[in-house]
């Protein structure tokens, strides 16, 4: 940028500097934004990326994306505008690390051993198999009331028309199954 067009720009308030811009698809005129605020996107970035080096290359890239940015956003305040751009930045960067870390447990979790020898899906099916062998041993009307409730999703009044039962029925076997399940399955855990 040549300091006669750098002086030109340094007139304009960041508002104006955006019209210009828009008008005008001149990157020079990022190029003065750049200048004045570089320090501020590069402190946010820092607050939430903590490695300077990574913080330098997301103020890189925010200012990079602000040039088509700047086309699509109506901007009533520019710096505070930046900041927040800079913010969702950042978290986008740090949700992606966190996704990324979690495939990576989750990968390294097929390959692990386990404290029993036991991988925890293998654990969760002996449960659900338990569970319903349970809820087989309860009396008929617990167990319809049981299933229709919690495994078919259904409603008091809906079950009410299924079974012939009264509310307070439905409620009353609803309770002592569950109930009743609480102490079998625990039972089984000691």
């Amino acid at each position: 940028m040549s300091i006669a067009v750098a002086s030109l720009f340094q007139k304009h308030t960041d508002e104006e500097l955006v019209v210009l811009y828009k008008q005008q698809k001149d990157s020079s005129i990022v190029g003065e934004l750049f200048t004045r605020h570089y320090h501020l996107a590069l402190g946010v970035c820092l607050k939430y990326l903590k490695d300077h080096d990574t913080a330098k290359d997301a103020v890189m890239q925010i200012f990079e994306k602000l040039m088509d940015d700047l086309s699509k956003h109506e901007i009533q305040y520019f710096c505070g505008w930046l900041y927040r751009v800079s913010q969702n930045f950042c978290l986008m960067i740090l949700r992606s690390r966190k996704y990324q870390a979690m495939i990576s447990e989750n990968l390294s979790d097929t390959d692990m051993e386990y404290e029993d020898g036991v991988h925890p899906s293998v654990r969760k099916e002996e449960m659900l198999t338990q569970l319903e062998h349970e809820i087989s041993q309860l009396s008929e009307d617990q167990r319809r009331c049981i299933e229709l409730f919690y495994l078919e999703k259904k409603t008091y009044t809906e079950i009410m028309a299924l079974t012939q039962y009264t509310f307070m029925q439905v409620k009353s076997h609803i309770q002592n199954g569950k109930r009743n399940l609480k102490i079998k399955l625990a039972g089984i855990h000691e």
